[in-house]
Protein backbone atom coordinates (compact mmCIF):
# COMPACT_ATOMS: atom_id res chain seq x y z
CA UNK A 1 0.00 0.00 0.00
CA UNK A 2 1.04 3.59 -0.75
CA UNK A 3 1.89 5.47 1.85
CA UNK A 4 -1.19 8.49 1.42
CA UNK A 5 0.12 12.27 1.11
CA UNK A 6 4.41 10.87 1.81
CA UNK A 7 7.00 12.59 0.79
CA UNK A 8 9.88 10.66 -1.58
CA UNK A 9 12.43 8.95 0.49
CA UNK A 10 13.53 7.96 3.90
CA UNK A 11 14.78 11.33 4.45
CA UNK A 12 11.45 12.64 3.37
CA UNK A 13 9.92 10.37 5.69
CA UNK A 14 11.98 11.04 8.72
CA UNK A 15 11.05 14.33 8.27
CA UNK A 16 7.05 13.25 8.02
CA UNK A 17 7.14 11.59 10.86
CA UNK A 18 8.90 14.54 12.88
CA UNK A 19 6.28 16.81 11.95
CA UNK A 20 2.94 15.21 11.47
CA UNK A 21 0.54 12.59 13.13
CA UNK A 22 1.50 9.06 12.25
CA UNK A 23 -2.34 8.68 12.42
CA UNK A 24 -2.54 10.22 8.90
CA UNK A 25 -0.64 7.30 7.52
CA UNK A 26 -0.49 3.59 6.81
CA UNK A 27 1.93 2.19 9.35
CA UNK A 28 2.51 -1.49 9.61
CA UNK A 29 4.12 -3.73 12.26
CA UNK A 30 7.65 -4.80 12.62
CA UNK A 31 6.14 -8.54 11.44
CA UNK A 32 4.64 -7.14 8.25
CA UNK A 33 8.57 -5.31 7.46
CA UNK A 34 9.79 -9.07 7.64
CA UNK A 35 7.73 -10.10 5.13
CA UNK A 36 7.96 -7.16 3.21
CA UNK A 37 11.46 -6.37 1.90
CA UNK A 38 10.08 -3.21 0.86
CA UNK A 39 9.30 -1.47 3.64
CA UNK A 40 11.36 1.15 5.37
CA UNK A 41 12.01 1.56 9.23
CA UNK A 42 10.15 4.99 10.32
CA UNK A 43 12.97 6.29 12.35
CA UNK A 44 12.35 6.28 16.09
CA UNK A 45 8.40 5.71 16.14
CA UNK A 46 8.97 1.31 16.16
CA UNK A 47 6.30 1.66 13.31
CA UNK A 48 7.26 0.62 9.30
CA UNK A 49 6.04 2.62 6.19
CA UNK A 50 6.46 0.97 2.58
CA UNK A 51 8.48 2.44 0.18
CA UNK A 52 7.65 1.17 -3.66
CA UNK A 53 11.63 0.53 -4.19
CA UNK A 54 12.91 -2.75 -4.49
CA UNK A 55 16.01 -3.00 -2.05
CA UNK A 56 19.90 -3.20 -3.10
CA UNK A 57 21.35 -5.90 -0.70
CA UNK A 58 24.99 -6.28 -0.44
CA UNK A 59 27.53 -8.21 1.80
CA UNK A 60 30.78 -8.04 3.47
CA UNK A 61 33.87 -7.35 1.28
CA UNK A 62 36.40 -9.72 1.13
CA UNK A 63 39.90 -8.88 1.12
CA UNK A 64 40.28 -10.13 -3.09
CA UNK A 65 37.56 -7.63 -3.46
CA UNK A 66 39.19 -4.67 -1.54
CA UNK A 67 42.35 -5.46 -3.39
CA UNK A 68 40.87 -4.70 -6.79
CA UNK A 69 38.88 -1.68 -5.83
CA UNK A 70 40.63 1.66 -7.25
CA UNK A 71 40.19 4.48 -5.39
CA UNK A 72 38.02 6.41 -7.55
CA UNK A 73 35.75 3.07 -7.82
CA UNK A 74 35.49 3.51 -3.80
CA UNK A 75 34.57 7.24 -4.11
CA UNK A 76 31.96 6.47 -6.94
CA UNK A 77 30.10 4.18 -4.52
CA UNK A 78 30.19 6.63 -1.71
CA UNK A 79 28.63 9.25 -3.90
CA UNK A 80 25.90 6.64 -4.74
CA UNK A 81 25.19 5.71 -1.54
CA UNK A 82 24.42 8.55 -0.82
CA UNK A 83 22.25 9.24 -3.52
CA UNK A 84 20.46 5.98 -2.26
CA UNK A 85 20.52 7.64 1.30
CA UNK A 86 19.24 11.13 -0.06
CA UNK A 87 16.56 9.35 -2.16
CA UNK A 88 15.44 6.83 0.32
CA UNK A 89 16.54 3.68 -0.92
CA UNK A 90 18.53 2.27 1.29
CA UNK A 91 19.98 -1.18 1.22
CA UNK A 92 18.42 -3.87 3.54
CA UNK A 93 20.86 -5.52 5.13
CA UNK A 94 21.31 -8.86 7.57
CA UNK A 95 23.63 -6.83 10.26
CA UNK A 96 23.33 -10.77 12.50
CA UNK A 97 25.03 -12.15 9.33
CA UNK A 98 27.53 -9.57 8.29
CA UNK A 99 28.58 -9.33 12.00
CA UNK A 100 29.10 -13.22 11.23
CA UNK A 101 31.10 -12.32 7.97
CA UNK A 102 33.45 -9.51 9.60
CA UNK A 103 34.09 -11.34 12.72
CA UNK A 104 37.71 -13.03 10.91
CA UNK A 105 38.87 -9.94 9.54
CA UNK A 106 37.79 -6.85 7.99
CA UNK A 107 38.57 -5.17 4.67
CA UNK A 108 36.52 -1.53 4.49
CA UNK A 109 36.81 0.36 1.59
CA UNK A 110 37.22 4.00 3.34
CA UNK A 111 38.29 5.70 6.39
CA UNK A 112 36.15 8.91 7.39
CA UNK A 113 36.73 11.53 9.43
CA UNK A 114 33.52 13.28 10.82
CA UNK A 115 32.44 15.86 13.55
CA UNK A 116 30.80 13.99 16.34
CA UNK A 117 27.53 15.24 15.68
CA UNK A 118 24.36 13.09 16.26
CA UNK A 119 22.66 14.41 13.09
CA UNK A 120 25.09 12.83 11.12
CA UNK A 121 25.37 9.27 10.98
CA UNK A 122 28.60 8.80 8.63
CA UNK A 123 27.62 4.96 7.73
CA UNK A 124 23.82 5.69 6.67
CA UNK A 125 24.46 9.08 5.03
CA UNK A 126 26.73 6.69 2.46
CA UNK A 127 24.39 3.83 3.12
CA UNK A 128 27.18 1.33 3.85
CA UNK A 129 26.92 -1.47 6.66
CA UNK A 130 29.27 -3.35 8.99
CA UNK A 131 32.86 -3.60 7.90
CA UNK A 132 32.58 -1.35 4.71
CA UNK A 133 34.23 1.82 6.37
CA UNK A 134 36.82 2.71 9.07
CA UNK A 135 34.97 6.20 11.31
CA UNK A 136 37.06 8.66 13.04
CA UNK A 137 34.63 11.36 14.72
CA UNK A 138 36.05 14.16 16.64
CA UNK A 139 34.15 17.99 17.14
CA UNK A 140 34.73 20.10 14.15
CA UNK A 141 36.07 16.99 11.96
CA UNK A 142 39.54 18.11 12.93
CA UNK A 143 42.99 16.26 12.63
CA UNK A 144 45.49 15.36 15.21
CA UNK A 145 48.07 12.68 15.99
CA UNK A 146 45.56 10.20 17.24
CA UNK A 147 43.72 10.33 14.14
CA UNK A 148 46.39 10.73 11.53
CA UNK A 149 47.54 7.09 13.64
CA UNK A 150 44.02 5.82 12.71
CA UNK A 151 44.23 6.32 9.04
CA UNK A 152 47.98 5.24 8.62
CA UNK A 153 46.46 2.03 10.12
CA UNK A 154 43.31 2.00 7.80
CA UNK A 155 44.82 2.59 4.75
CA UNK A 156 48.49 1.20 5.06
CA UNK A 157 47.82 -2.12 7.29
CA UNK A 158 44.17 -2.68 6.90
CA UNK A 159 43.93 -1.70 2.90
CA UNK A 160 40.94 1.37 2.94
CA UNK A 161 41.29 3.23 -0.30
CA UNK A 162 40.17 6.55 0.26
CA UNK A 163 40.64 9.25 3.05
CA UNK A 164 37.64 11.73 3.44
CA UNK A 165 37.23 14.48 5.56
CA UNK A 166 33.24 15.36 5.68
CA UNK A 167 32.16 18.50 7.54
CA UNK A 168 28.37 19.23 7.62
CA UNK A 169 25.76 22.10 7.87
CA UNK A 170 25.39 23.97 11.40
CA UNK A 171 28.82 23.01 12.75
CA UNK A 172 28.53 24.09 16.65
CA UNK A 173 31.85 23.43 17.07
CA UNK A 174 32.76 25.86 14.15
CA UNK A 175 30.11 28.40 15.60
CA UNK A 176 32.30 27.97 18.75
CA UNK A 177 35.46 28.61 17.19
CA UNK A 178 34.18 31.71 15.60
CA UNK A 179 32.45 33.33 18.75
CA UNK A 180 35.56 31.90 20.68
CA UNK A 181 33.52 29.56 23.11
CA UNK A 182 36.36 28.94 26.21
CA UNK A 183 35.18 25.67 28.21
CA UNK A 184 37.40 23.30 29.77
CA UNK A 185 39.15 21.09 27.00
CA UNK A 186 36.96 22.56 24.47
CA UNK A 187 38.97 25.48 23.99
CA UNK A 188 41.99 23.25 22.76
CA UNK A 189 39.99 22.07 20.24
CA UNK A 190 38.24 24.88 18.68
CA UNK A 191 41.96 26.47 18.71
CA UNK A 192 42.23 23.79 16.07
CA UNK A 193 39.48 25.56 13.90
CA UNK A 194 40.50 28.85 14.31
CA UNK A 195 42.82 29.05 11.36
CA UNK A 196 39.66 28.09 9.06
CA UNK A 197 38.34 31.12 10.84
CA UNK A 198 41.17 33.32 9.98
CA UNK A 199 41.60 31.87 6.20
CA UNK A 200 37.84 33.68 5.94
CA UNK A 201 38.89 36.79 7.26
CA UNK A 202 38.48 38.78 3.99
CA UNK A 203 34.33 38.37 4.04
CA UNK A 204 32.87 41.47 4.12
CA UNK A 205 29.81 40.02 5.81
CA UNK A 206 29.26 40.02 9.75
CA UNK A 207 31.88 37.34 10.79
CA UNK A 208 29.70 35.75 13.48
CA UNK A 209 28.33 32.31 14.40
CA UNK A 210 24.92 34.18 13.96
CA UNK A 211 25.48 34.67 10.37
CA UNK A 212 25.06 31.54 8.51
CA UNK A 213 26.75 32.18 5.60
CA UNK A 214 29.69 32.98 7.60
CA UNK A 215 29.69 29.77 9.43
CA UNK A 216 28.98 27.95 6.02
CA UNK A 217 31.97 29.21 4.50
CA UNK A 218 34.16 28.64 7.76
CA UNK A 219 33.38 24.56 7.70
CA UNK A 220 33.93 24.44 3.74
CA UNK A 221 37.50 26.25 4.68
CA UNK A 222 38.04 23.52 7.98
CA UNK A 223 37.59 20.73 5.49
CA UNK A 224 39.86 21.85 3.22
CA UNK A 225 42.27 23.09 5.89
CA UNK A 226 42.14 19.32 6.98
CA UNK A 227 42.61 17.84 4.37
CA UNK A 228 45.81 19.67 3.85
CA UNK A 229 46.80 19.13 7.39
CA UNK A 230 46.51 15.05 6.35
CA UNK A 231 48.78 15.61 3.26
CA UNK A 232 51.57 17.88 5.28
CA UNK A 233 51.73 15.80 8.17
CA UNK A 234 51.86 12.34 7.04
CA UNK A 235 53.93 11.48 4.90
CA UNK A 236 52.53 7.67 4.73
CA UNK A 237 49.63 8.80 3.47
CA UNK A 238 51.03 12.03 1.34
CA UNK A 239 52.94 8.83 -0.40
CA UNK A 240 50.50 6.54 -0.78
CA UNK A 241 48.44 9.32 -2.89
CA UNK A 242 51.44 10.32 -4.88
CA UNK A 243 51.64 6.45 -5.64
CA UNK A 244 47.68 6.37 -6.63
CA UNK A 245 47.25 4.05 -4.08
CA UNK A 246 44.63 6.39 -2.13
CA UNK A 247 42.46 9.97 -2.35
CA UNK A 248 41.97 11.62 0.16
CA UNK A 249 39.14 14.11 -0.17
CA UNK A 250 36.81 16.49 1.60
CA UNK A 251 32.67 16.98 1.17
CA UNK A 252 30.35 18.49 2.67
CA UNK A 253 26.97 17.20 4.47
CA UNK A 254 23.97 19.33 3.77
CA UNK A 255 21.46 18.98 6.85
CA UNK A 256 18.40 19.96 5.23
CA UNK A 257 18.56 17.35 2.53
CA UNK A 258 20.74 14.97 3.46
CA UNK A 259 23.25 15.23 0.31
CA UNK A 260 26.96 15.34 0.32
CA UNK A 261 29.19 17.36 -1.98
CA UNK A 262 32.47 16.51 -2.68
CA UNK A 263 35.09 18.28 -3.25
CA UNK A 264 37.78 18.47 -5.81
Amino acid sequence: MQTRGAPKGLFGLWQLCQHQPLSDYQCFTRADFASNPRMVSCLGNGLFMEINQEPLIERVLTAEEQKKLTPDDVLRGLREGNKRFAAGNLTLRDHSKQIRDAVNGQFPKAVILSCIDSRVPVEDVFDKGIGDLFVARVAGNIVNEDILGSMEFSCRVAGAKLVLVIGHEYCGAVKGAIDQVSLGHLTGLLQKIQPAVHACSDYSGVRSAKNPEFVDMVIRKNVELTVQNIRSRSSILHEMEKAGEIKIVGAYYDMDNGEVTFFG
